[in-house]
Parts: structure tokens; sequence; C-alpha cells
């Protein structure tokens, strides 16, 4: 299996929110904005950075974003 990396990305929604540290584990920056585009359709990529390998890691992670939408969605 090959090794996996975190890209951290900064974008735009398709509705002109600006969203930051967002994190996505991917092979290649190439699939990591595959799955950036999949869940924010229409999204602009504003930046995208690779962290150095044991820097810290304080990014917000794709899966517990859509974990906390998810629950918002039952509180209603």
């Amino acid at each position: 299996m090959a090794d996996m990396s975190k890209f951290g990305f900064r974008i735009k929604t398709r509705g002109g929110m600006v969203v930051d540290n967002l994190m996505v584990q991917a092979r290649t920056r190439a699939d990591a904005e595959t799955r950036i585009r999949q869940i924010y359709k229409n999204c602009e990529i504003l930046d995208c950075s690779e962290p150095s390998p044991g820097t810290r890691d304080d990014g917000v992670d794709l899966e517990d974003v859509i974990s906390l939408i998810s629950k918002q969605g039952d509180i209603r």
C-alpha cells in the first residue's frame, strides 16, 4: 500500500464562504483535490499545502466536518 499524505486546503465554496485548514488524506495532491471537489461541488481551490513530516497537525479532517454536519441535521 502506498504512503498516504495529508494535504491542507483553503477553498471558496460555491456560496462564497472561505474554508481554511481543510485536511484530506490521500496518496497524491491530485487525489486530494478530487476528494475535495466531490464533497464541495463547484468549489474554488485557493491554496493547497502538504505539511512537512514531523510537523504538528492542527487542521480539520474532512471526515470530522462531515460528521459534524450530519449531527447538526439530526438535531433539527
